[in-house]
């Protein structure tokens, strides 16, 4: 496995899976792939192993996380990576539980954090990041490339589009619809429908701008 992304959510991840690998042997870690390291550098005693268009240059199998907070840039690489030898597994933190297997619905490249919960019939969609002590409750529908920050509460019935970021400790009530591509701000209440490629702060959640 390499982790694109050698920052904070990088390591955070880094973390992830060896909390996999200590419950059940599951992964070899190879190191990281990041624009921004020098080449051969460490991170946490692994390497820095090139920059992210080299990935689409490995010509064996290998597993890819994309550990990159912001949803907007996690789909831009996304995009780039053409190399058919590489896969992108779902990453669910020992920790984390789902109250019904049978019923959760979750596409590849998701990654759950430690503390996450969901419930049931829940559908999330690839790439997306349920961060550290995220509820998800009944019936929601999560888009692709969508971000949780930590503690962001979602509820049931929800809607969320493709490529929403959400801020640490927000909170979307039942029966809410969020449209692609618009930010909630940290803290924020969702009471009503928010409308695509908007940012919305706030107790209950106002538009302040479009994006």
């Amino acid at each position: 496995m390499v982790i694109i992304g050698a920052s904070g959510l990088g390591r955070e991840i880094l973390s992830l899976v060896q909390a996999i690998n200590h419950k059940e042997p599951t992964y070899k870690i190879l190191g990281f792939y990041d624009d921004g390291f020098e080449k051969r550098s460490k991170v946490h005693n692994f390497p820095i192993l090139g920059k992210v268009d080299d990935i689409n240059r490995v010509n064996s199998p290998i597993a890819v996380v994309i550990a990159i907070g912001s949803s907007y840039i996690r789909r831009i690489i996304a995009d780039k990576l053409h190399n058919e030898h590489i896969f992108y597994p779902t990453i669910i933190h020992p920790k984390a539980y789902i109250q019904d297997p049978d019923t959760v619905k979750i596409s590849h490249g998701v990654v759950l954090a430690a503390g996450a919960i969901i419930t049931c019939d829940v559908r999330i969609g690839e790439f997306a990041l349920i961060n550290i002590n995220c509820t998800v409750g009944h019936d929601a529908v999560i888009g692709a490339y969508s971000s949780f920050m930590p503690t962001v509460n979602i509820s049931g019935e929800t809607s969320i589009g493709e490529g929403v970021y959400v801020g640490t400790g927000a909170s979307i009530i039942n029966q809410v619809c969020i449209g692609e591509n618009t930010i909630i701000g940290a803290g924020a209440t969702v009471v009503n429908n928010i409308p695509a490629n908007c940012t919305a702060v706030g107790t209950p959640a106002k538009i302040i701008k479009r994006n």
